[in-house]
């Protein structure tokens, strides 16, 4: 009787492990109320006003280069699966992320085939080659724009201003901000805006010139706020990023002296906002602890001001991300969290 009742109590215990196991993937486990699916569209739906100052301020480029690099992206991600023969994952968001993405870190006016060589190398290159959403090491539509820049040098630094209609296609070049900041001086910025509150004001609505994200920086301050606010992101790698990068500003920021510079100034201009909130606290490519967040997060903060200050280069956000993103498992390795009962042995937690 006693193999009668402990057969069946067998069999359940197999079948429970069973169907657990097509749930469960390897570690490391986090439990939450959001699907990856779901925190894909919360991010894109948290891009959308930025995306929408966007297309408002650049007219028809704006809007075809928005589209070109969410199609192309969204394209390439299902071809890639349909010819290996993998799930079709576009329904996750993910591939739209990416391309929305790409597409606010380009200036407005590119030519068309711009988009689709970014869509390729975010998707395929960065994305799919390295086994998908999760597996990457880099952040794909920085990568992409990163291959753009040094193939395409002079698109990628040829900068639109604002357009008078929002369906216009004119394009007149001008400097960005912070192109005008290197090259002429804070001063000489300050008079092209006619004064400090309205080169403010320019900065946080958008009306200047730069990359299409990087208009109207009050829309990405509300997309970062409501991803905090749903804990989509935590606190950690925007504040460490944007709270390092003011502190520079304002000790460095000024020439021939010490604490003077403008760190308003610097958090408001070209794509800090964008990387500190989207980009940086990419799941897949940043710390998991909340010390290494913070850690992840000083480090961007200062290598963009490095850059923005001493380099060759007007903007750090692309280049300090990425370096970052190499760092992100060494900072994961140094600040893992102890073992719950664990006892340290010979400097080893056994």
């Amino acid at each position: 009787m006693a193999t009668t009742v402990e057969q069946p109590k067998a069999e359940e215990q197999a079948a429970a492990v069973a169907h657990s196991s097509a749930y469960i993937s390897v570690s490391p486990h986090i439990k939450g109320k959001y699907s990856t699916s779901g925190i894909m569209w919360a991010v894109n739906i948290a891009l959308a006003p930025a995306a929408v100052s966007g297309a408002y301020y650049f007219g028809m480029h704006g809007i075809m280069t928005l589209f070109l690099c969410i199609g192309a992206s969204v394209l390439c991600e299902y071809l890639y699966e349909l010819l290996l023969n993998q799930k079709i994952t576009i329904r996750d968001g993910s591939a739209f992320l990416t391309g929305l993405l790409l597409a606010m870190n380009l200036p407005a006016n590119v030519p068309f085939y711009i988009p689709l060589v970014g869509s390729v190398v975010a998707i395929v290159l960065t994305k799919q080659l390295f086994g998908g959403l999760g597996f990457n090491l880099f952040n794909p539509a920085l990568l992409a724009r990163a291959f753009l820049m040094i193939s395409f040098p002079k698109i990628l630094t040829t900068w639109t201003a604002p357009v008078e209609s929002f369906m216009s296609s004119d394009a007149v070049t001008t400097a960005t901000p912070l192109g005008i900041l290197k090259i002429d001086g804070y001063q000489q910025l300050i008079e092209t805006f006619g004064s400090k509150a309205d080169l403010y004001l320019s900065l946080l609505f958008g009306n200047r010139s730069g990359c299409i994200g990087e208009t109207a920086i009050i829309a990405l301050i509300a997309g970062g706020i409501f991803l905090l606010a749903t804990k989509i992101i935590s606190w950690h790698i925007p504040v460490a990023y944007l709270g390092t990068a003011a502190l520079m500003a304002w000790i460095f920021g000024a020439k021939g002296a010490f604490f003077a510079g403008d760190p308003l100034l610097h958090l408001l201009s070209g794509g800090i906002m964008l990387g500190a909130f989207f980009m940086a606290t990419d799941y897949v490519t940043s710390p998991m602890s909340s010390i290494g967040k913070i850690v992840f997060g000083f480090g961007c903060g200062f290598l963009t001001m490095l850059i923005r200050l001493k380099g060759g280069y007007p903007e750090g956000v692309m280049f300090s991300i990425l370096i970052m993103n190499c760092f992100a498992p060494l900072i994961d390795k140094a600040f893992q969290p102890k073992v719950f009962g664990s006892v340290k042995v010979k400097g080893r937690a056994s």
